[in-house]
């Protein structure tokens, strides 16, 4: 096994996590069981560990795993400088035979118990189910789209259960269609300034894993994000915290910046302001008009959006300190 310990200074910022269900996802590049070959019966597994740091854990996580004949194919490790905190993500291949999925569980959670872990989570793509999301939607289509299209492509790896909006969408439009051929529910709820309609929003997502908004431009409040109680991804236009709130592409492009920017973060209850989980980046210039730089924006909101929701899913995301995270 090959481990590093990283210490970095570019770790984004963080708040914190809601208790996520153990549901899973198919790794880009992992066979899933019924691609493999004959002669292969291994599955592939993923480990998250976050614990107080001491003398031992890489040893005693090494061991749970070849105890029980899996190997590591590999290992990242983080622990902070000055700090009492370990932070590992394992990658590993087992038979699922000598190590049933039941009695995975219950190894990872004595070794939890161990070391006094607050997050222990393990996930198997060949055997556990994808997570389910719903998506919330405004008038602006593209991050929509793209993730609708990902997903058909098998690119997403979620369960998409209803998309959800406050922008009415004529029966014959593109997504529209898109979501009745593959019998994904679209609900369709007028807000107000009075009424954000969140009851009902919760009533829809209540048996979804995670939520992501896709450039949908309401303000989700304390209570809803209290009451629903697990994480929701926004996708922001801009490196935050500049050009906060409506029509940032303009704002950003009055004020002349030469570098324009998508933040993927978690939803609080301050705005714009969660822990961030990806960021990218392009250059424009004087030679950008108002649409070529809205279209380069858009595409960079895509991207990011749908990385982080990939890097969410393979476990790539931890919480750090009180407004930060660990990106494997």
């Amino acid at each position: 096994m090959t481990a590093r310990r990283r210490v970095s200074s570019t770790i984004p910022h963080f708040v914190g996590f809601a208790k996520r269900s153990l549901n899973s996802y198919n790794l880009p590049g992992y066979p899933s069981s019924s691609s493999s070959s004959s002669s292969s019966s291994l599955a592939h597994g993923i480990h998250v560990f976050h614990c107080p740091d001491q003398v031992g854990i890489v040893a005693k996580l090494s061991e749970c795993i070849a105890s029980r004949g899996g190997n590591i194919l590999g290992a990242d490790i983080f622990v902070p400088e000055k700090k009492n905190v370990f932070y590992s993500r394992s990658e590993f291949v087992f038979d699922p035979v000598k190590w049933p999925r039941e009695q995975m569980d219950e190894d990872f959670l004595n070794l939890s118990k161990l070391f006094g872990a607050s997050t222990s989570v393990v996930r198997v793509p060949d055997i556990d189910p994808k997570f389910k999301i719903g998506i919330l939607a405004s008038k602006q289509d593209h991050c929509l789209v793209d993730l609708l299209y990902r997903w058909q492509e098998g690119r997403l790896p979620v369960d998409i259960t209803c998309v959800i909006s406050n922008h009415e969408r004529g029966p014959n439009t593109h997504v529209l269609r898109f979501l009745q051929r593959n019998k994904i529910p679209y609900h369709y709820l007028h807000t107000t300034k009075e009424n954000k309609r969140e009851g009902e929003i919760l009533e829809l997502v209540l048996d979804t894993d995670f939520l992501v908004l896709a450039r949908y431009m309401q303000i989700l409040s304390g209570h809803f994000l209290r009451t629903y109680g697990k994480d929701v991804i926004n996708i922001h236009h801009g490196l935050l915290p500049s050009f906060k709130g409506g029509n940032p592409s303009k704002q950003a492009f009055d004020a002349g910046v030469k570098l324009i920017g998508a933040t993927s973060h978690f939803v609080t209850e301050e705005l714009d302001s969660g822990p961030i989980i990806e960021q990218m980046v392009e250059r424009v210039s004087h030679r950008d008009n108002l649409l070529s730089f809205v279209q380069k924006s858009e595409n960079l909101e895509k991207q990011c959006l749908a990385k982080a929701i990939g890097s969410y899913c393979e476990l790539r995301v931890l919480p750090y300190e009180e407004n930060r995270t660990v990106v494997f």
